[in-house]
């Protein structure tokens, strides 16, 4: 009894010094902080108070949309969709960089590096140029950006394979070398295209910007990363025993090409329905889930959770200083990412023991 009452004790106290409720609540205190903050700041400034008076009355009943005020617009209409989407985009590239660190067993792998934002430009800039892909009908864009991030990532993937098994050399020069490529063709596409009209709408996509923003296609990249999050976190077994190697994973009765092909699929799914709403986003899959590790660890159950929570409200963040450093004008929020994953990714470079 004594030896049972010593073990709850230690428990106890493990769970005790467990910093993991802690930390859910800092960032989602700190995320509402954002929210409120990107809702106020603008061209227009809009108090605190009148936000959440605003959503105090349509809950009740007191105010509906057509009745609105001009100032209830600029809150309900434009700030509230840009947050949401900067919200899930964030959110969805940092699970998807959580995935591929995963895929490839290494920490500077992401979506933006690995060429999979690049490739899924090029999609999406095909269809607003040319006009392909219509046979997706209202989702062509949608779809076109997913079949270009697939494609990329299977090409990246069979090219840092060295007998049969990936090399991450490789993967990185494969990744670097696929993305400049692929950008070279948007850039083609775009300085080809004789309508200055479809040149304005590609370079949107290139830099990256959530100003299109709209309650009504928010659907679209919500149930993508959905389905992502379901999918990934339903597997964070097999995505921990992944990362230990094959051979490990093989004997713990993983069966890793069928795995690591579903989670291709998926991955190219988010980025490619991610980058046609948003733009390429760079570093945000790289940053948001190496420091998630750092907070609480390797273990995918509380990874992908923790890393989607930072990468939205990193991603809120972001949108906010390109907006408002630079105002009344509007910096592409792919800038402030790239400011901020550049000397991320150097110094990740440094920490030798993350290439070899």
């Amino acid at each position: 009894m004594k030896g049972q009452s010593i073990a709850e004790e230690k428990m106890y106290s493990e769970e005790k010094r467990d910093p993991f409720p802690q930390i859910c609540l800092g960032l989602f205190i700190l995320a509402c902080g954002a929210f409120i903050l990107s809702i106020m700041l603008g061209s227009a400034h809009i108090s605190a108070s009148t936000i959440i008076s605003l959503f105090v009355d349509l809950i009740t009943g007191k105010k509906t949309i057509s009745n609105m005020s001009a100032t209830d617009h600029i809150i309900w209409s434009l700030r509230l969709p840009r947050t949401m989407l900067a919200f899930i985009v964030g959110a969805g590239l940092a699970m998807v960089g959580v995935a591929i660190q995963a895929l490839v067993k290494n920490p500077l792998a992401d979506p933006y590096i690995l060429g999979i934002s690049s490739g899924a430009s090029v999609g999406a800039t095909l269809v607003i140029l040319t006009g392909a892909f219509s046979f997706f009908g209202t989702y062509s864009v949608a779809g076109a950006a997913f079949i270009g991030a697939l494609l990329t990532v299977i090409l990246v993937y069979l090219l840092a394979q060295e007998k049969f098994f990936i090399s991450t050399p490789r993967l990185l020069l494969s990744g670097v070398a696929v993305s400049m490529m692929l950008s070279a063709c948007t850039s083609f596409l775009v300085m080809s295209n004789p309508r200055a009209e479809g040149i304005q709408t590609a370079l949107y996509w290139m830099l990256g910007s959530f100003g299109g923003a709209s309650l009504e296609m928010l659907w679209i990249p919500f149930l993508s990363v959905c389905i992502g999050y379901i999918f990934l976190f339903a597997n964070y077994r097999s995505l921990n025993v992944l990362v230990t190697g094959v051979e490990t994973a093989t004997s713990l009765g993983l069966h890793v090409p069928t795995f690591r092909l579903l989670l291709i699929v998926v991955t190219a799914l988010v980025t490619g329905v991610l980058v046609s709403v948003s733009g390429a986003i760079g570093f945000v899959g790289l940053m948001i889930p190496h420091m998630a590790r750092m907070m609480i660890g390797a273990d995918h159950r509380r990874l992908i959770p923790i890393s989607a929570f930072m990468g939205g409200t990193f991603m809120v963040m972001a949108d906010i200083v390109a907006r408002i450093v630079v105002a009344p004008e509007e910096l592409p929020v792919g800038i402030i990412t790239a400011i901020c994953g550049g000397p991320f990714f150097i110094w990740l470079l440094k920490r030798s023991k993350y290439v070899i």
